[in-house]
């Protein structure tokens, strides 16, 4: 059955996958789910697809955007996927409209979860270095990492050897990532494992909040 629906879901070009062709980041020859959704559901269903998915939108389809230059040739040059869009808001009555360009980033660990954990957190520093001056290239003014991204994703687990890559607010990942919030002035959302020696080295699952001037605004503590 599997082998099946396979077949009948075309890549992009419309041309069905070789069976020696080699294996890359695509969903069935597409880039995103969303281009997958699009190709393959009727119109008037994937209109109703992509309305839960990403919300009303204003009642408009959802705009690409072109990409800089330099932010292309940095995700080229260091192997990773970049995609951006236009999310519509509505007209204020008090307030002229601005544009607000959000970066959010996804990333996978950078070494196996064999290797020192010194290394593993040094390796995915070196990862999103270049995805963060992507970001920057691109003029993003909210920068978004994802949950615990110093780490592999150990929550579900709760193996207490993870717990050593818990640091506190002003930490290793928060001076790395003031420098950026400074260079490209935005603000970065940084989700990390915290912990907090004024309290009995609590671990908490904490979002660090780096103003646009590399301060520290504040903290979120689930």
């Amino acid at each position: 059955m599997e082998e099946k629906q396979k077949d009948e879901i075309a890549p992009e070009n419309g041309k069905p996958e070789e069976e020696d062709t080699p294996k890359d980041a695509s969903i069935c020859g597409f880039d995103s789910l969303h281009k997958l959704l699009q190709s393959t559901l009727p119109p008037q269903l994937f209109q109703e697809v992509s309305r839960l998915l990403i919300g009303l939108n204003c009642g408009r389809a959802l705009d690409t955007i072109t990409i800089a230059e330099p932010a292309k040739s940095l995700s080229s040059k260091h192997d990773f996927d970049l995609q951006a869009f236009s999310f519509h808001a509505e007209k204020e009555s008090l307030r002229q409209p601005r544009i607000v360009r959000v970066g959010l980033i996804q990333n996978s660990i950078a070494l196996p979860t064999t290797a020192p954990f010194s290394d593993q957190k040094t390796a995915i520093f070196h990862k999103l270095k270049p995805i963060i001056e992507a970001a920057g290239a691109s003029r993003v003014n909210i920068l978004c990492l994802q949950e615990a991204w110093t780490m592999p994703f150990a929550f579900c687990t709760r193996e207490k050897k993870w717990c050593e890559f818990a640091e506190p607010i002003d930490g290793e990942s928060t001076q790395f990532l003031q420098e950026f919030a400074r260079k490209y002035n935005m603000v970065i959302i940084s989700p990390i494992l915290e912990r907090d020696l004024k309290h009995g080295e609590i671990l908490w699952n904490t979002a660090v909040i780096i103003g646009n001037h590399g301060n520290i605004i504040g903290k979120h503590r689930k």
